[in-house]
């Protein structure tokens, strides 16, 4: 499903070329294209691809902190469902890399990623958090969720570990969530300019579920108290689990086996 501009955005489009245009993307039949595939665990389900492109002939005026106005690329969002392949595990969305129309609109980025479909399987009141996200870059802009913290070259392959999270937090007002705890950030975020092939693999270990208590108050002192699959306890100041030490925790159990 194709997203318009945001009302400010077209009315800036209009105020510098006095009437208004088509900002549309069309990509050609004869585009080349990025392939994006995720290979997704039974338990979750293949977000909506979120994929911008931008134009370096249709500007717009922005304005510095300071009031000073410069001009700006134009930006135009597009969301994709992947298509499952058949029966199998893997989802698949191919991407022009030129989105063609009147502002030559190119492929700048895409997020995508797994999430829990059925956050309600962990409790009536719970809902999805975050986690098992990716941003990949094709040009040398940031996307919205920042710059990359990884440059490849050639084809991207993404194959990560992550866990159920299970967390419950009070103060700012009572959730409780089930997320994806992984190796960095919410997001893995690359840079792959020169990819057409991009692959991503979560390797989801369901049954070692981390599981967080939240302060109830807010004090010097008070700490957030999580629970590791090995019965272990931790109270720190970390907002996250330490992934290590599932990783640990799981080859442990996996070497008894």
């Amino acid at each position: 499903m194709r997203r318009t501009l945001p009302a400010a955005f077209v009315a800036l489009f209009i105020s510098l070329n006095g009437c208004a245009k088509d900002y549309s993307l069309a990509p050609p039949a004869d585009s080349e294209l990025i392939t994006v595939t995720v290979k997704v665990p039974e338990e979750l389900e293949a977000e909506t691809m979120q994929v911008m492109y931008r134009s370096t002939l249709c500007t717009f005026t922005d304005h510095t902190a300071s009031g000073q106005p410069y001009k700006r690329d134009g930006y135009q969002r597009t969301d994709i469902q992947p298509v499952r392949q058949g029966q199998s595990d893997l989802y698949k969305a191919r991407l022009s890399i030129d989105g063609g129309g009147a502002c030559q609109w190119r492929l700048s980025n895409v997020i995508f990623g797994v999430a829990y479909g059925n956050a309600t399987r962990f409790g009536e009141s719970v809902t999805y958090g975050a986690g098992g996200g990716v941003v990949v870059i094709f040009d040398h802009n940031n996307s919205p969720r920042g710059g990359a913290d990884i440059e490849v070259d050639g084809d991207l392959t993404i194959k990560k570990d992550y866990y159920p999270w299970l967390s419950e937090a009070f103060l700012g007002g009572y959730r409780k969530q089930i997320s994806l705890a992984g190796e960095g950030n919410i997001y893995l975020s690359y840079q792959a300019s020169q990819a057409r092939q991009v692959y991503f693999e979560p390797v989801l270990h369901s049954e070692f579920l981390v599981s967080s208590i939240g302060p109830k108050v807010k004090k010097k002192g008070s700490y957030a108290t999580f629970n590791y699959p090995d019965g272990s306890v931790e109270d720190v100041a970390r907002a996250t689990p330490d992934f290590r030490r599932l990783q640990a925790v799981r080859l442990a159990a996996e070497s008894k086996k």
